[in-house]
C-alpha cells in the first residue's frame, strides 16, 4: 500500500508523459489539460490502493485511459463509427523500394520516414479511429505490451491485437498518401 504522502515524488514524474498522451487522445491542448487533472485526481485519491514495486507508469496510463474513455466517449452522441473494412491493406514496403536504400543498410520505410515532418505524422496520427488511435498510442508511442494495453482498455489482447494491426495499416496508407502527394513515392 503507498501512501498519498509519496504520491507527488512518484507521479509527477510522469506528467510531462501523461500530457503527450492526453494531448494525442483529445487532440485538443485544454482538454488534454481536463484529462490531466480529472487523471491526476483519480489517481491521488485512489494512489493507497497502488501496490508498491508494480508499474506505476503503467497503472497511470491506465487511469488516464480509462477517464479518456469513459468522460470523453461520453461527451459524443454517437460513438465514432468506421468500417475497419475500407481501410486499404497498403504496406509502405510493398510500395516503397530501391537498391540504394538496401546497399546503404536502411529500408525504404526508414528512407521515406525521414523525409516526413513530425506534423504531417501527428496527423496522419490524429485521423485513427479513437479506438486505433489509442492502441497505436499506447504500444508505439508509449511503449506498453499487449498485456498492458489489455489492462489498460479493459479488453482482451486479441482485440488489442487486431485494433494496432488495423491502426498501424491505416496509418501506413496515410503516410504513403502523403508520400504520394509529395513526390516521395510512386505507383507500382
Amino acid at each position: 500500500m503507498a501512501s498519498q504522502a509519496t504520491f507527488a515524488a512518484q507521479a509527477m514524474e510522469h506528467m510531462g508523459s501523461l500530457y503527450g498522451a492526453a494531448l494525442r487522445m483529445t487532440r485538443n491542448p485544454a482538454d488534454a489539460e481536463d484529462l490531466l487533472q480529472e487523471t491526476y485526481l483519480k489517481a491521488y485519491r485512489s494512489f493507497a490502493t497502488f501496490q508498491e514495486g508494480t508499474n506505476l507508469k503503467a497503472w497511470l496510463y491506465r487511469i488516464l485511459t480509462n477517464t479518456f474513455i469513459n468522460s470523453y466517449r461520453a461527451k459524443k452522441r454517437r460513438p465514432e463509427q468506421t468500417d475497419v473494412e475500407d481501410v486499404e491493406d497498403l504496406y509502405l514496403y510493398h510500395r516503397l523500394g530501391g537498391l540504394e536504400a538496401a546497399a546503404a543498410g536502411r529500408s525504404a520505410e526508414e528512407e521515406v520516414l525521414d523525409s516526413f515532418t513530425d506534423d504531417e505524422v501527428k496527423q496522419a496520427l490524429e485521423a485513427l479511429p479513437e479506438q486505433f488511435r489509442i492502441a497505436v498510442l499506447l504500444a508505439d508511442v508509449e511503449g506498453f505490451s499487449y498485456k498492458e494495453i489489455a489492462e489498460m482498455t479493459d479488453v482482451p489482447i486479441g482485440t488489442v491485437m487486431s485494433r494496432l494491426h488495423r491502426g498501424r495499416r491505416a496509418l501506413q496508407k496515410t503516410l504513403f498518401d502523403f508520400g504520394m502527394e509529395r513526390g516521395l513515392v510512386g505507383e507500382r
